[in-house]
C-alpha cells in the first residue's frame, strides 16, 4: 500500500485574538513535540482515516470481492491515494464542515472521499466507500497506523539517541572511581561509568520490548461477526479479505473482537513506555543529586539566568523539567492502559475520548527526552570532587578487610576470629583515615600476601571489576 506523506497539520486559527493553545505542548514546547503532530494530532487521525478508507476501497476492487467490480487502473489508484497525500489544512477545514452536518467524524470522512470520486471517473464506486464497516473498523486501524508511526519514527529514535548518549558517557567514565551511597550513606565504591551503564542497560531493555510491539487491527463489522459482509456478499472469504487488508497496512490481524479492537496491545505498549519513563525519571533524580553534591559541574549557557535574584546559580532545570513531564506522561499512559482494556458488552465510547490523549502522553515523554539530552550535554564530570569524596571515606574498606580476614581464617591463619565485629567497632559511625586503616590492617596478623594487598588498597581502587562491567553495553 502507498506511503502516507507526512505534513505539518497544526491549526493556526485563534479565538479573541489569542493563540489557540490551551496546553504547553501546543505553546512554548511546540517545537520539541512538533514531529508527533504528523502522527497523533486530530488532523493526523483524520488523514489516517482517509488513508484507511481509500486503501479499503482499493483492496476491495483489486481483489474483486464484490460481484460487478473490477480492479481500478493504476492511474485511478494513484489519484485515490493523492486524496491522502494531498491532505492539508483545507482538507481539515472541509472535514470539520462536514462533521458539523453529520455530527459523526467517521461519516464525515466517508462523505469527504465520496465527493471526490466523480472527478476521478469512478462515481459508481461511491457505495463501496466504507463498505461493510462500522466506524470502529476505521478508527482502530487509523489509531494503530498513527501510533505505530509515532513510536517507530519519532519516539523510538529519540529514546534510542538518549540511551546511546548515556551509554557513551558510561564508556567515557568507565574507570572514574566514585563513592557509592546506599541508603544515602557511604558504601562500597563503584565507578561513575558503571552506574551510568546500569541506567543505559535498563533503558535499552525497555526499548527492545517497545521495538517488539505488535500493533493489532481489525475490520469485521458492527460486532465482530462479519454479519453485514456475509449478508451482502455470501460467497466472499471475508476473513481472508480482512486479514490481507489489515496486514497490508503493516499491522497484525486480530480475528476475535467485539465492535472494538480490544486495545490490549495499546495497554502493553503504554506500560512499556511508562516503565521507560520511570527508569529515566529515576536517572534524572540521581543526576540532580549528583549535581547537588558536586559530582557533576554544569556548563553555564551564555546569557542564561539561573535565578532572578542569585546570579551565581546554575540550576539543573533540564532534569527538573524532565521529571515533571515524565510524571505527567506516566499518569496519562497509566490511565490509557487501564481504561482502554475495558468496554461494556460489545461497545462503549470511553475509549474514544481516552485515545484522543495518546498524543499528549507521548508529547510529554518526548519533551522529557529532549530536556535530558540537553541537560547531559551541559555536564562535566568533576573528577577531583569524586576523588576527594573517596579519600575522606576510608571506612568503606571495612568490608574488604573483614572479607580478607574471613578468607584468611578459612585458610588456617590464626587470630582471624570475629572479623565483622572487629571492623564494626573500628568503623561504625566513625570516620577512618588512611593512617588509621593501615595501622589496623598491619596489626591483624594477616599473611604477608594478604596484608600487602590490603595495604595497597584505597577507596579509589576498591571498585572491583566495575570498569569491565561497562563492556556489557557493547
Amino acid at each position: 500500500m502507498a506511503d502516507i506523506s507526512r505534513v505539518h497539520l497544526a491549526s493556526t486559527s485563534t479565538p479573541s485574538g489569542l493563540p489557540l493553545t490551551l496546553g504547553p505542548l501546543d505553546g512554548r514546547y511546540s517545537g520539541a513535540v512538533a514531529p508527533l503532530v504528523d502522527y497523533l494530532s486530530e488532523a493526523a487521525l483524520n488523514r489516517d482515516r482517509v488513508h484507511v478508507e481509500v486503501e479499503w476501497l482499493i483492496h476491495l476492487t483489486r481483489n474483486a470481492v464484490l460481484p460487478g467490480t473490477a480492479p481500478l487502473t493504476s492511474d485511478q489508484e494513484v489519484a485515490l491515494r493523492a486524496i491522502v497525500t494531498g491532505f492539508d489544512g483545507e482538507s481539515v477545514a472541509e472535514l470539520a464542515e462536514l462533521e458539523r452536518v453529520t455530527v459523526h467524524d467517521v461519516k464525515a470522512v466517508e462523505y469527504f472521499i465520496g465527493r471526490r470520486l466523480p472527478d476521478l471517473g469512478i462515481a459508481e464506486l461511491k457505495p463501496l466507500v466504507h463498505f461493510g464497516c462500522t466506524s470502529e473498523d476505521i478508527n482502530n486501524l487509523s489509531y494503530a497506523v498513527g501510533v505505530k508511526g509515532a513510536v517507530e519514527n519519532v519516539w523510538l529514535p529519540a529514546a534510542r539517541s538518549l540511551t546511546g548518549q548515556i551509554a557513551g558517557m558510561a564508556r567515557e567514565s568507565a574507570a572514574v572511581p566514585m563513592l557509592s551511597r546506599t541508603h544515602g550513606q557511604p558504601a562500597t565504591p563503584t565507578t561513575l561509568g558503571k552506574e551510568l551503564a546500569v541506567v543505559a542497560h535498563r533503558l535499552d531493555r525497555q526499548l527492545k520490548r517497545i521495538e517488539g510491539t505488535e500493533y493489532l487491527g481489525k475490520i469485521n463489522g458492527a460486532t465482530g461477526t462479519f454479519a453485514a459482509h456475509y449478508a451482502s456478499v455470501p460467497d466472499a472469504d471475508w476473513q481472508r479479505v480482512s486479514q490481507g487488508f489489515v496486514e497490508g497496512l503493516g499491522l497484525s490481524w486480530n480475528p476475535l473482537t467485539t465492535q472494538i479492537e480490544s486495545h490490549d496491545w495499546q495497554a502493553e505498549l503504554y506500560a512499556d513506555v511508562a516503565r521507560f519513563n520511570r527508569i529515566l525519571h529515576n536517572f534524572c533524580t540521581d543526576v540532580w543529586s549528583y549535581i547537588s553534591i558536586g559530582y557533576f559541574a554544569q556548563v553555564p549557557v551564555e546569557g542564561a539566568t539561573g535565578s532572578s535574584t542569585m546570579p551565581h546559580k546554575v540550576n539543573p532545570i533540564r532534569f527538573e523539567n524532565a521529571e515533571a513531564n515524565l510524571e505527567i506522561s506516566c499518569s496519562l499512559l497509566d490511565v490509557l492502559g487501564a481504561t482502554l482494556v475495558t468496554s461494556r458488552w460489545q461497545r462503549d465510547l470511553t475509549d474514544s475520548s481516552s485515545q484522543r490523549n495518546i498524543g499528549v502522553a507521548f508529547g510529554h515523554s518526548l519533551l522529557a527526552l529532549s530536556n535530558v539530552a540537553k541537560g547531559l550535554d551541559r555536564l562535566d564530570v568533576a573528577a577531583a570532587v569524586l576523588a576527594a569524596d573517596l579519600d575522606t571515606n576510608w571506612e568503606v574498606l571495612g568490608e574488604a578487610v573483614q572479607m580478607v580476614m574471613r578468607a584468611e581464617g578459612i585458610a588456617g591463619v590464626p587470630g582471624m576470629d570475629d572479623p565483622y565485629e572487629r571492623l564494626k567497632e573500628l568503623t561504625r559511625g566513625q570516620r577512618v583515615d588512611a593512617a588509621r586503616m593501615q595501622e589496623f590492617v598491619s596489626g591483624l596478623g594477616l599473611s604477608p600476601e594478604a596484608e600487602s594487598r590490603l595495604m595497597a588498597l584505597t577507596p579509589a581502587t576498591y571498585t572491583g571489576i566495575a570498569e569491565q562491567l561497562v563492556d556489557h553495553l557493547d
